[in-house]
């Protein structure tokens, strides 16, 4: 289901569906809270509710904060993994300038061939939640084995085909990290402690007794905005792969490898 809204709708969409329904639910649960216990507008258990409200609060927020830091690492990190895999396939097509034509472009369609396939075959299975490794396996190995099927002739070309089989080793290993990335999320009990404590929090908002209809409106839809848009933020945030703030293929058109794309 998340996957589905971060790949159907915009940013600013969910903002409104996640926000605005968190926001319109507390409201609801205050008006209905007011209307069959009134009671509770007296604020006689203010003192009470205000002491465990900002308790919860205190540990929910420190919940959220470390959800978000840890989720928006795991985003730059992936970020990291797809430069450095688009780095090394742009060095190895540098590292294999030295080599006789015949081999160089050979070579050279091994790695146009991998890299349309991590953007044109991989990358939509992996918005989709379904990394594969098959998906690129077989164009990896054509890689492997146009650069194996090259003898070097002299130091120069030793050195450099040193260097592009070095690269290559670094692109099977950002490549599995990739994958890796692809597949994290956050972990269930996390999940039930982030959306979990804001089904905690919010209610507790009702028992808050404040006379003036208007201010109690206020509170509550200050509080369910907050927690909505930490909502907000941890949904998108959650996989790196899918929605608007996501990691994008364009890594792997831009420098050397924009000749790959070349018609």
């Amino acid at each position: 289901m998340a996957l589905w809204l971060l790949n159907h709708l915009s940013t600013w969409s969910l903002a409104v569906l996640v926000v605005g329904g968190v926001s319109c639910m507390a409201v609801l649960g205050s008006f209905l809270t007011r209307r069959f216990f009134p009671q509770v507008t007296d604020g006689e258990h203010n003192e009470m509710v205000g002491v465990v409200l900002g308790m919860f609060g205190a540990i929910y927020g420190i919940i959220l904060a470390f959800v978000v830091v840890t989720l928006w690492t795991q985003l730059e990190t992936t970020q990291a993994v797809v430069s450095a895999e688009a780095t090394d396939l742009a060095v190895l097509l540098r590292d294999i300038r030295v080599f006789p034509a015949e081999d160089r472009a050979r070579i050279t369609t091994a790695v146009s061939g991998y890299v349309h396939a991590v953007v044109e075959v991989q990358w939509p299975l992996m918005r989709e939640g379904r990394p594969s490794f098959a998906a690129t396996g077989g164009d990896l190995e054509r890689v492997y084995a146009a650069l194996q099927r090259y003898v070097p002739e002299n130091a120069a070309q030793q050195s450099f085909y040193d260097s592009a089989v070095d690269r290559l080793a670094d692109v099977a290993a950002q490549r599995r990290a990739r994958l890796a990335t692809a597949r994290q999320q956050l972990p269930p009990l996390l999940q039930v402690l982030v959306f979990g404590g804001a089904l905690v929090i919010l209610p507790l908002t009702f028992l808050y007794g404040i006379r003036s209809k208007k201010m109690q409106v206020l509170f509550v839809a200050s509080v369910a905005a907050l927690i909505g848009f930490s909502l907000l933020l941890v949904l998108v945030l959650d996989r790196p792969f899918a929605g608007e703030l996501s990691v994008n293929p364009s890594a792997y058109k831009d420098g050397v490898l924009a000749q790959l794309w070349r018609t």
